[in-house]
């Protein structure tokens, strides 16, 4: 009997490690809901031989105002958001939490943001990018 649940435990265990490797709730072509004024923002994240990558961009009047590249890589064994195309190098932020569909990542060294959260709220794609100071939140729907 105890041998059984020894190895329900292991089974239960390294299959929830398996979730945490999986950010397929991330994929597809998202726009923003709660967008201001005239712009339209996007994202898109997409797995190619198991890597995560998303790029985020704001169009306004036609024209392209901010563009950003974004890759989930591991480091060291640890998840983190890398995030290019915004500062000279890349700003690499690392997992602090981590759920099946959700996680957050933190760079207390940038000024803004020092957080970055992802979640899924139903259909809806989230974000909370924010620092001591100031908070910009996102919601996404998948188009």
């Amino acid at each position: 009997m105890r041998l059984t649940v020894v190895f329900l435990s292991l089974g239960l265990f390294l299959n929830s490690c398996q979730k945490q490797d999986d950010f397929s709730w991330l994929e597809g072509d998202w726009v923003r809901l709660n967008e201001q004024g005239n712009r339209q923002t996007y994202e898109r994240w997409e797995t190619k031989n198991g890597l995560y990558k998303g790029v985020g961009l704001t169009i306004s009047e036609g024209d392209t105002v901010f563009i950003e590249d974004m890759a989930l890589e591991k480091i060291d064994d640890n998840w983190a958001l890398k995030v290019s195309g915004v500062n000279e190098s890349p700003t690499v932020f690392k997992f602090t939490e981590q759920t099946a569909t959700s996680f957050t990542c933190e760079n207390q060294e940038n000024e803004f943001p020092k957080v970055i959260k992802y979640f899924m709220a139903g259909d809806t794609l989230k974000a909370e990018v924010f620092n001591d100071q100031m908070s910009i939140d996102f919601a996404f729907m998948k188009e």
